[in-house]
C-alpha cells in the first residue's frame, strides 16, 4: 500500500514560513489547537517543524515582560528545535512510514526534490489499522 493513501495534501495543512514571528506562530498554533507545525521555505521545501516545546524553551530565556514583547521580533528562524521531525519521500514504503509515525504526531511528506506535498498524521494511520483489524475475522 502506498503512503499516498494516508496523505493530507499541502493545501489542507497549516504551515508557517521561517520569517514569521514567534507571536504569529503562537497565534496560529493556538487557533488550530496544534502542538507542532511544519516550516516551509518560499520555494515550498520542507525545512523543519516547530513545536510548542521549542517556543517554551525560547520563552524561558526571556527577561520578564519586556522579553515577552520581544517575541514580536523573534522569527521562526531564530528558534532552536529540540526535535527533528523526519520527512519521508512520497515513494517511501509503509515500513519506513510506520517507524517514523511511531515517534512523531505527523510525518512531513516531500517529493524527490524536497518540495513539501503534505503530511501523514499518526491518527490517520491508527484509524486505518483499526479498520483493518475490525474487518478481519479473528477468532475470539
Amino acid at each position: 500500500m502506498s503512503i499516498a493513501f494516508y496523505l493530507t495534501l499541502k493545501s489542507e495543512v497549516v504551515y508557517e514560513t521561517p520569517d514569521a514571528t514567534v507571536r504569529q506562530l503562537m497565534e496560529r498554533l493556538d487557533y488550530h489547537n496544534y502542538s507542532a507545525i511544519p516550516i516551509l521555505d518560499y520555494d515550498g521545501r520542507y525545512i523543519g517543524t516547530i513545536t510548542e516545546g521549542d517556543i517554551l524553551r525560547r520563552i524561558r530565556k526571556l527577561n520578564g515582560d519586556e522579553g515577552i514583547r520581544d517575541l514580536e521580533k523573534v522569527t521562526v528562524n531564530d528558534l532552536e528545535r529540540g526535535k527533528k521531525y523526519q520527512p519521508v519521500r512520497i515513494d517511501a514504503n509503509m515500513r519506513d512510514l510506520l517507524y517514523i509515525v511511531e515517534h512523531q504526531n505527523f510525518v512531513p511528506v516531500v517529493d524527490d526534490q524536497g518540495v513539501f506535498i503534505g503530511i501523514v498524521k499518526r491518527s490517520d494511520v491508527i484509524h486505518r489499522l483499526a479498520d483493518v483489524f475490525h474487518q478481519s475475522t479473528l477468532p475470539e
